[in-house]
């Protein structure tokens, strides 16, 4: 008989969500650990084990899955490696897909976290239907799935479109990324990187904001999008800030790959029009003439935890 599931792992810098997925995209069930728990890589995928058992034994156990697809930061399809990973404690070489086999008793195949969420999307979301596009993922780091001619861009390595850790300034002083360099996208324009601009402005400034009300070494970018709604300047602020660096960055993408759109995705898009607008306006800005207002901006349509574990489930159904 046909195994009639597999299991779809959205591995992120905070959160790891693990879905029970069908034949016909259908997430049945989901569960998920906290990442950064656990130090060692086999504790994280023995957690990750006892969870999966929870919602596996419902269906009839794990003798009917076929696979597990997994999307993780730095995971390298072609070799099953999780290599270089900033954000996560486990060291700079991990064999994920081996050990989840060992482990789960399943074949495993892994892809970078953010490439998953771009399958997800070509195939059940916003990008449903479109051979071109890019996804970017807003969440503890900036993430890129890059998909060209309807495939996904690995390069010869398994590592093509790093587009987080593109520079968005060169100056001396520019922020530290976790990665090693300075001026990343990704310490700007990620969700932690609301926080630091958002840290920065109060700390430096006497401008009056509601954030000053909070620990200051605290401050989330759900604080930011709270106090933006209550109409809050220096809240306002930030997003303009944020979301034109972004945008800006996004015409450099657009002039190297032509997409009929990008789809943003992950926990800063819940801030909505406050990161969007900006975004829109810089792109438009910035981009040549040939490409401005032609470019789709949008948010994934897909649930947050949605995207990445269909994306990632797919891998196991190859």
């Amino acid at each position: 008989m046909e195994k009639p599931y597999v299991l779809g792992l959205d591995m992120g810098g905070t959160n790891s969500v693990l879905g029970i997925v069908d034949a016909r995209g259908h997430v049945l069930a989901r569960t998920s650990i906290k990442t950064q728990q656990y130090p060692k890589i086999k504790d994280y995928i023995n957690a990750l084990y006892a969870e999966a058992e929870k919602i596996v034994e419902p269906v009839g156990g794990f003798e009917l899955f076929r696979g597990i697809g997994a999307g993780v930061p730095n995971g390298n399809y072609y070799t099953g490696a999780i290599q270089g990973a900033m954000n996560l404690p486990w060291g700079p070489y991990v064999p994920f897909a081996e050990l989840m086999t060992e482990r789960f008793g399943l074949p495993c195949k892994i892809t970078n976290d953010a490439n998953a969420a771009a399958m997800g999307e070509m195939t059940y979301g916003a990008a449903k239907g479109m051979k071109n596009f890019i996804m970017i993922t807003l969440g503890t780091g900036v993430g890129s799935g890059i998909v060209i001619d309807g495939k996904v861009v690995y390069g010869h390595d398994g590592f093509a479109g790093e587009l987080g850790h593109t520079s968005v300034s060169y100056d001396k002083d520019a922020r530290q990324c976790n990665c090693g360099k300075k001026g990343c996208l990704e310490a700007y324009c990620s969700a932690t990187g609301v926080a630091r601009t958002a840290k920065e402005i109060v700390s430096s400034s006497k401008k009056k904001t509601l954030l000053r009300n909070l620990d200051v070494d605290n401050i989330t970018s759900k604080d930011v999008f709270d106090a933006a709604e209550q109409g809050d300047e220096v809240a306002k602020e930030i997003f303009d800030y944020t979301g034109t660096i972004l945008g800006r960055k996004l015409a450099d993408f657009v002039e190297f790959s032509a997409p009929e759109a990008i789809i943003l995705f992950g926990g800063l898009t819940k801030s909505g029009h406050w990161i969007l607008d900006p975004v829109i306006k810089a792109l438009n800005e910035n981009v040549l003439a040939l490409w401005r207002d032609k470019v789709k901006v949008m948010f994934s349509d897909l649930k947050e935890a949605d995207a990445a574990v269909l994306g990632a489930s797919a891998l196991a159904w190859e």
